[in-house]
């Protein structure tokens, strides 16, 4: 059977999405495109609204064209409703039963060759044994403990690049966030399988790894006192990949700042470390503080104030990355011009805009939301601003020679490598691979990378 698999949203779910990736191909099943696949399987974000739409739009279409449909990731959790509305036969597989696919095709594969015809559905949950008489459908598969996101292998979107996931959930609850709902507490993985996962990724050629949560320093807030783990956090997690052998590099993903600041020290200390790089994922979502009270997102701007210069101390190169929420129920014109006059105070690298989206179950959901061409107008003001920062800050870098770190082949020609704090720089030289150490000079710079030439 072919099968069409499609993935949406963040960098966790394409995790899944590899794992979920190596578990068809060991099933023996055969990658399709939209046209001739006989199951199309979506792994879905809820994120956004717009994306819910696009998403409920293709289970509904292929359903229609009588093909069998999977749904995974966080919509089933959050809107199951929705997802049975636009397709009553839809298949379910949970955020958290990432490996409960395998059972499930092989009952589809079954099914669609045995010509069973079915009219009711089956929940199963903490075990996938009721599937072994399955002739039913809409099947949900789900599990209370995560399974399946560690040492499976994994079909990567890119050879030498290596998602890990080391937590899933959050312990907060910002008050527009539907993840939290969907993905529930948090959950830390244990380090060994963390260590044994990066292991085996660096013995299959990985050069880099990049770990993945909802919230990366927030690993081990969840271990108790008597836990084995109970004095593991983030740094010294870091701290024992690093010790991995190897020539990878590592990039630590989003922090959000109210998690980093009980640990700030100790990971300013675990970053120190020649395998990973400078790089700073520090959501502020707005730098009003009206605003941040309304969102319940449990720090000051001072705190991210604080959390920045501490790190720039240390790495006065560090890349910064942010994440800001444009047109947040009751923003004033006021408030935002404060998120303008951050961004211009710290220049950030790269920003990720987001318009304001209400998402059903969450405390914001039931406050006014401003008028939509408010948030567009504001999406475009910070896009202007962040566009034209973004060459002021690298044109400073022209000229100088860097020590780069070979990432990946490039999309047509060359290889893209990245200097210690991340920039992406683009050599179109021949005889490059991943897992290189080689110096540069930025010959130019465009507002997403420099290009350089070897030294």
């Amino acid at each position: 059977m072919k099968i069409y698999f499609e993935t949406f949203g963040c960098s966790a779910n394409q995790a899944s999405a590899e794992t979920m990736r190596g578990i068809i191909r060991n099933a023996g099943f055969e990658f399709s495109n939209e046209t001739y696949a006989d199951i199309y399987i979506c792994n879905s974000c809820t994120v956004k609204y717009t994306t819910e739409q696009k998403i409920l739009h293709k289970i509904r279409t292929f359903g229609e064209r009588g093909k069998d449909v999977i749904v995974c990731g966080c919509m089933p959790e959050v809107q199951l409703d929705l997802i049975l509305n636009a397709n009553p036969e839809a298949y379910i597989v949970g955020v958290r039963s990432v490996n409960g696919l395998s059972d499930l095709l092989q009952k589809i594969s079954d099914k669609n060759a045995a010509g069973v015809e079915a009219d009711s559905a089956l929940d199963c949950h903490d075990s996938l044994s009721s599937l072994s008489s399955l002739d039913y459908i809409p099947v949900r598969v789900s599990s209370k403990q995560p399974e399946g996101f560690l040492n499976l292998p994994k079909i990567r979107y890119h050879d030498n690049i290596h998602i890990c996931q080391i937590s899933t959930g959050c312990k907060f609850g910002c008050s527009y966030c539907i993840v939290r709902l969907a993905r529930g507490d948090l959950v830390s993985f244990p380090p060994e399988e963390i260590i044994e996962d990066v292991k085996t990724a660096v013995a299959e050629g990985c050069s880099e790894i990049w770990l993945t949560s909802q919230d990366d320093s927030q690993y081990g807030m969840d271990f108790s006192n008597d836990s084995p783990y109970a004095n593991i956090r983030l740094p010294e997690l870091l701290k024992q990949i690093s010790e991995i052998p190897g020539d990878f590099k590592i990039r630590v993903g989003m922090m959000n700042p109210f998690s980093i600041l009980p640990i700030l020290t100790e990971l300013v200390d675990a970053f120190d470390h020649p395998k990973i790089y400078k790089f700073l994922h520090v959501p502020i979502q707005s730098a009003s503080e009206d605003v941040l009270k309304s969102m319940n997102r449990h720090y000051s701007m001072s705190d991210v104030d604080t959390v920045i210069a501490v790190f720039k101390e240390r790495f006065p190169d560090l890349t910064l990355f942010t994440d800001i929420i444009v047109g947040f129920c009751g923003e004033t014109d006021s408030d935002f011009e404060k998120t303008i006059e951050w961004v211009q105070k710290y220049k950030p690298d790269k920003i990720n805009i987001s318009k304001y989206s209400p998402r059903p179950g969450t405390k914001a959901f039931s406050l006014r939301n401003l008028d939509s061409r408010i948030l567009t107008d504001r999406s475009r003001d910070l896009t202007e601003v962040t566009d034209k920062l973004k060459l002021e800050t690298k044109n400073q870098r022209i000229g100088k020679i860097e020590d780069v770190f070979v990432s990946k082949y490039g999309k047509e020609s060359g290889v893209l490598a990245r200097t210690a704090d991340y920039k992406p720089v683009v050599l179109n030289e021949k005889g490059l691979k991943p897992g290189m150490n080689v110096k540069a000079r930025i010959i130019e710079a465009t507002p997403g990378y420099f290009i350089g030439e070897l030294v």
